[in-house]
């Protein structure tokens, strides 16, 4: 497998860096070598954050954020208005999105895939908190076939235990089964 690159959009409070921690975990399971950072502005809760997860075979060298992202996560749907969202976007490139709607055209001519879930309604009825983060984590497994799902469910219990952990499992896997994939 080549090098991917994942940028995750969100709001402070939705669970974006941990998210991008989660995935690392789980590649990092499966003995990928991984890299995973965020980059705030201003700390606060419902403020625009991007984190980055770059994976490899090889060993990871680069330390910059991520400019040519293989997929763009986006945790809130509010943010597809930004300007930048698909900026460097490679060509054969994914969107994962929490929305309660598809797409219906390509919002961007490099995107060839798009994963839309309601991740909101799944993490309201699994976890009882507007918290979509591991939904979408499931949703990018099944997309894109570049972790398995077990890894993510593994990569999970670094971060959380207990009921919170049952609850996000519930969340990750309803996110594998339920997300709709779009190819153009």
């Amino acid at each position: 497998m080549s090098a991917k690159e994942i940028r995750f959009h969100g709001r402070g409070g939705q669970g974006a860096v941990l998210a991008a921690r989660m995935l690392a975990s789980a590649c990092a399971a499966e003995g990928k070598c991984v890299a995973s950072f965020p980059m705030y502005g201003f700390e606060r809760r419902g403020m625009p954050v991007v984190a980055f997860t770059r994976f490899d075979d090889q060993p990871i060298r680069e330390k910059t954020q991520i400019y040519t992202p293989d997929c763009v996560m986006v945790i809130d749907p509010t943010l597809l208005s930004l300007k930048n969202l698909f900026d460097g976007l490679k060509p054969e490139g994914v969107l994962i999105l929490n929305s309660p709607r598809p797409f219906e055209t390509q919002p961007h001519p490099n995107l060839k895939k798009a994963a839309v879930i309601n991740a909101t309604q799944v993490a309201l009825c699994e976890i009882g908190r507007d918290i979509p983060n591991t939904c979408l984590i499931g949703a990018l497994a099944k997309a894109t076939g570049w972790v398995e799902l077990d890894s993510v469910l593994k990569g999970l219990g670094d971060y959380l235990e207990g009921d919170m952990l049952k609850r996000n499992i519930r969340n990750a896997e309803r996110g594998y089964h339920e997300v709709e994939v779009t190819t153009w």
